[in-house]
């Protein structure tokens, strides 16, 4: 991991580094070996995080199922604070053990956690069924900013997932074979 103090000076202030939280900062901390793609990475997070159609909480749910399948203990660990204003709760966090079986999610729900899992499972099992499934609750902007978002999510998510950057998880998640984004201690990032 790249030290702040010597990161890229242009990425140190993209990301206002010296006022971010290591855990804040992440994968970053390794991307910042090549500034140029870090920067890029940034760019291309903000844009999804900042120009969206689609609610915090759905792509929480989305992004925090994606990371049980990727075994990405970070992504598994934290918890942004819009999704959390938008009515995630750790109750509905541990709907995700079951999702299909869950009273408390939306059938909108369900459908984008199904495509976020076969994305990061099954890729090819995606077929004009899936996305007729989608058509349902989405328009076609939402879906493309849904696959957008999974693909960020499944790549990145199992890159950090090699990465192994768990110092600053809860120690539930430095143990074990599997780790689950339910039942017990979450950070939420400011």
């Amino acid at each position: 991991m790249v030290p702040v103090k010597d990161f890229d000076p242009e990425l140190r202030e993209l990301v206002a580094a010296d006022q971010r939280t290591p855990l804040e900062l992440g994968l970053l901390r390794v991307h910042a070996h090549r500034p140029s793609h870090a920067r890029a990475i940034v760019g291309l997070h903000a844009a999804l995080w900042t120009d969206r159609l689609l609610s915090d909480r759905l792509l929480e749910l989305v992004r925090l199922r994606i990371a049980f399948f990727n075994q990405c203990r970070t992504c598994m660990a934290v918890r942004y604070p819009g999704a959390i204003a938008d009515g995630l709760t750790e109750e509905l966090v541990c709907s995700l053990e079951k999702p299909y079986e869950s009273n408390e999610l939306s059938e909108a729900e369900r459908a984008a956690i199904r495509y976020g899992e076969l994305l990061a499972t099954d890729h090819l099992a995606i077929n004009d069924a899936v996305y007729d499934d989608l058509r349902q609750h989405f328009s076609e902007e939402q879906i493309v900013e849904l696959g957008s978002y999974c693909a960020f999510c499944v790549g990145f998510g199992r890159l950090g997932a090699t990465w192994n950057m768990i110092e600053e998880l809860p120690e539930r998640f430095h143990e074990g074979d599997v780790a689950t984004p339910w039942g017990g201690e979450a950070i939420t990032l400011t």
